[in-house]
């Protein structure tokens, strides 16, 4: 998927944090380089806080890691650091 085919969610935008939600309807999820956590989901017991996909609540569809493009305030979050060293 090229980048101009994925959808733009800025991390720190509190408009794109109500639109833009884990899967149970949290917005206090977090990015990692390969999926996402949530601190709501994961303070309760026996729910992972880790997740797959972000839940557009305008459309109601599911968004793979893979199919966002994630802002923040400094540019891109860039998900490959881990594999690069750091920023190219």
């Amino acid at each position: 998927m090229s980048e101009d085919e994925k959808k733009t969610v800025r991390i720190e935008d509190r408009h794109d944090r109500w639109r833009f939600t884990c899967p149970r309807g949290h917005r206090s999820w977090e990015p990692t380089n390969h999926h996402f956590w949530c601190s709501k989901c994961a303070s309760v017991e026996g729910v992972d806080g880790v997740f797959n996909e972000l839940l557009d609540r305008r459309s109601g569809d599911l968004l793979q890691r893979d199919e966002v493009r994630l802002l923040t305030p400094v540019g891109p979050y860039d998900r490959d650091l881990d594999r690069t060293g750091g920023p190219a």
